[in-house]
């Protein structure tokens, strides 16, 4: 029942070559950067990485796709002004690019956490996001069908957690951790601070420890939220 690891590098030990693994995180909140540089630290390739964007300047999710380990990304908001990496990977194709609107991308992973099938809704209908897909006029407006989107790891960042694997966020860092931890087989959570079995208050506790698999305290080496 304890989840406690020594140390990031062991909690991504057995990440394989072409897993898919989800990463938390809005602009700089809530993004596991130590997990990253770990992850970066340990090799594995060929990653499909599900987050909300496709990183910024040359850290994190950018340094990742900056050295060739991305083959695709699937996220919201993939270009902005000093996503450098993404846009020289993507041009020369060395990355493929699953573009999802933000609202779809967070239902898509609640979707796969919860056991949902797949679902309805209008956002995309009529553009070039909804090519391909099954489309339903319902109640006299028409929507696209969505498939979950589920993954192999998440890394995820949270304030606090017990050996349980119970979190509690700060603030809007939180986003979406707590959709993540559900949707991902191996959900690895980055904390500033571990406490007893007992000291989070319940009421606290956003993600139950039965949806994480290992936890490790880090004091971060960026100055991020």
């Amino acid at each position: 029942m304890n989840k406690i690891c020594h140390s990031l590098g062991e909690a991504v030990a057995d990440v394989p070559d072409g897993a898919s693994i989800m990463i938390g995180g809005f602009g700089d909140a809530g993004v596991p950067f130590e997990a990253i540089d770990a992850l970066i630290v340990q090799g594995a390739k060929e990653l499909t990485i599900i987050s909300n964007n496709a990183g910024t300047g040359d850290q994190g999710i950018a340094a990742l796709i900056g050295l060739g380990r991305v083959r695709k990304i699937v996220c919201s908001f993939p270009r902005q002004a000093d996503s450098k990496a993404f846009d020289e990977r993507y041009l020369s194709g060395e990355l493929t690019l699953e573009l999802v609107p933000q609202g779809n991308l967070a239902e898509r992973i609640r979707a796969a956490g919860a056991g949902i099938g797949a679902f309805f809704t209008p956002t995309g209908y009529g553009t070039l996001l909804a090519e391909g897909k099954e489309t339903r006029e319902i109640g006299g407006r028409n929507y696209v069908l969505e498939y979950p989107i589920a993954a192999d790891y998440a890394l995820i960042k949270a304030d606090r957690a017990d050996p349980l694997g119970n979190l509690v966020y700060r603030k809007t860092a939180r986003n979406f951790g707590p959709v993540m931890a559900t949707a991902a087989a191996c959900t690895i959570a980055q904390v500033a601070e571990v406490v007893a079995v007992g000291d989070l208050d319940p009421e606290a506790v956003v993600t139950p420890g039965i949806f994480v698999k290992r936890v490790v305290a880090v004091k971060p080496d960026h100055p991020r939220a």
